[in-house]
């Protein structure tokens, strides 16, 4: 049997290779995750996270024996989440990589006209293997499309050597303009000469090095938890289906870039190739404080319905006052007979609203624990 221990120290085996794959914000750190899951369930056990992030918690739900399900409406996270959980075969993956590689050379007259970010960012080499993998790979319908995508978004900037592009940030992007401006100063004008096959493969071997992971009936939807949960409940009636643990930590009121952080990954995905300011539909709802309580209120509603009548709320919420009384109050009007322990934890690095420019002095994270 596989000991947590095992998976949060080191890679030793193929469960902790996958644990950690994809850099991400807000993450739950792995250790939590598993001791969470371990503490509040037991195998055989259903549990749901209807903010997966990179499904650290479905993750560990599914290698610890449990049926995990999760949704995330952010396609980086989902695609970490969905791969990690279940990779697509090393030599599929592998042909398929070749296979976008011998169509790069139709992507010569592209690159030309792209904005001098990327000419900047990434080599001619490099960048044509990109818009052709950005063109060619099916990755929200195909497990092998989907695992080499993911791949490629792991590493698609980093500090030189360890990623693709010039020297950047492996887990933010930062802005066009001031990349440019940034590489300029430090005389980095050239992106470094990267032979995309020899790099992706090499990555490829030390990921799948102890083989891919043992995971349990977990799966994560790609979609918006306000929509999808309706669907989930009605299959849970219809099944009977109830769960002991939902583990989630919503995203933070008033975060109002909160996929500025992914835009370049967000662009390889089919996305627009100047970050646009813009907001969608679900960013509006973490800075309107309605939209954010109806959110919640949605989520949660839905989730009680699944639950069954002894069961574990685990939510992990900002300490900020509106953010965290808001959650505690709509918890409390769902799960009202479950009793409440507050923990306040102390954090070694930034939360969710200090990455993205809140200056609050209400600084750190909350645990509330309901159970029954």
């Amino acid at each position: 049997m596989i000991k947590t221990e095992d998976i949060v120290k080191g890679y030793k085996i193929a469960e902790s290779r996958w644990a950690r794959f994809g850099p991400y914000y807000a993450m739950f750190p792995l250790d939590f995750a598993f001791e969470v899951v371990e503490r509040y369930s037991k195998e055989g056990d259903f549990i749901i996270d209807p903010f997966a992030g990179r499904c650290s918690s479905i993750y560990a739900g599914g290698v610890l024996g449990r049926h995990s399900l999760g949704i995330e409406i952010n396609p980086v996270g989902w695609l970490y989440g969905t791969v990690k959980l279940d990779p697509a075969n090393k030599e599929e993956v592998t042909d398929r990589l070749l296979e976008i590689y011998s169509k790069q050379n139709y992507y010569k007259r592209a690159i030309e006209r792209m904005p001098l970010f990327y000419r900047m960012c990434y080599s001619d080499e490099v960048l044509k293997f990109l818009l052709s993998a950005r063109s060619h790979l099916n990755w929200q319908k195909n497990d092998v499309d989907a695992t080499l995508m993911s791949i490629l978004l792991v590493y698609l900037h980093g500090k030189l050597g360890e990623g693709l592009s010039n020297q950047m940030k492996m887990s933010k992007a930062m802005g066009m303009k001031y990349s440019v401006e940034w590489w300029k100063k430090h005389k980095l004008t050239k992106p470094p000469e990267i032979n995309p096959i020899e790099f992706v493969m090499k990555k490829l071997n030390w990921r799948y090095k102890k083989g891919k992971p043992e995971v349990f009936d977990s799966r994560v939807i790609f979609g918006d938890s306000t929509i999808e949960l309706e669907k989930i409940v009605h299959k849970a009636q219809k099944s009977g289906i109830k769960f002991s643990l939902l583990f989630t930590s919503p995203p933070y009121c008033s975060v109002t870039d909160y996929y500025a952080d992914q835009w370049l990954r967000l662009w390889l995905l089919g996305g627009s190739e100047v970050p646009k300011s813009k907001q969608e539909k679900h960013k509006g709802r973490f800075v309107s404080k309605d939209d954010y309580c109806k959110l919640l209120d949605t989520v949660f509603g839905n989730c009680a319905v699944l639950m069954a009548e002894k069961s574990t709320i685990y939510v992990r919420t900002d300490k900020r006052k509106f953010t965290f009384n808001l959650t505690l109050e709509i918890l409390k009007k769902y799960f009202s007979r479950h009793k409440i322990k507050i923990i306040e934890r102390l954090f070694l690095k930034k939360t969710q609203t200090e990455m993205h420019g809140n200056k609050s002095t209400e600084t750190g994270e909350i645990d509330i624990i309901m159970t029954k």
